[in-house]
């Protein structure tokens, strides 16, 4: 984002900012629903919808404006993202329940999001594969991504997800990670080569 728009939208913050949160809201509804879809655990599906989780999410956002304006430390999408993914947070621990993390581990996942595990993340790359014939195709690969996605660094894994699910910027996910804007391209190339070159040694696959 410029700084232009970033003052712009800050100075539109300023002087309405419930209807500014509802543009943006809507501007960014699906980049929040991707965010939604990806990281909501499968056991909520049928239980929880994304309109309402969106609807918390935007309530949370009008009430802590002052909040946000007093220092905005991140760009303004980055807030509401952050926002959309702490709500869903809540939800998943009003619904399911969550142990106890210590505040570390807390404050590493809150920045991008729920922790998404492998066997997650592999059933999302592989999910195209879906008639009969690519049933043992696509088991074969899941278990090669899951042991390449298991054997990266977290962070690698989170810039994946932000970059190839969500649909993110290069900057946008520097600024999630709190990253240099290199670090984070180049930890997306690295976790994109190691993906390709299992997914080139799999039979089948490119064909």
């Amino acid at each position: 984002m410029s700084e232009v728009l970033h003052r712009d939208q800050i100075e539109r913050l300023n002087k309405d900012g419930e209807q500014t949160v509802a543009e943006l809201f809507s501007k960014h509804n699906d980049q929040f629903r991707r965010l939604l879809d990806f990281r909501m655990d499968r056991r909520l599906l049928g239980r929880v919808d994304s309109s309402d989780i969106l609807q918390e999410a935007y309530l949370d956002a009008v009430n802590r404006i002052d909040h946000y304006l007093k220092e905005p430390q991140v760009s303004i999408f980055v807030w509401l993202r952050g926002i959309v993914n702490q709500t869903l947070i809540n939800v998943h621990r009003r619904h399911i329940g969550v142990q106890a993390r210590d505040a570390a581990r807390e404050e590493k996942l809150n920045k991008g999001g729920r922790h998404t595990s492998s066997d997650s993340l592999a059933a999302h790359l592989v999910g195209h594969l879906t008639s009969p014939s690519q049933a043992a195709m696509k088991a074969e690969m899941t278990m090669r991504l899951e042991e390449a996605l298991d054997g990266m660094d977290e962070i690698d894994r989170e810039v994946l997800i932000l970059r190839h699910f969500e649909e993110l910027s290069n900057n946008e996910v520097a600024e999630i990670l709190e990253l240099q804007k290199a670090a984070a391209s180049n930890r997306y190339v690295r976790a994109l080569g190691r993906l390709k070159k299992t997914l080139e040694s799999t039979p089948g696959f490119f064909g």
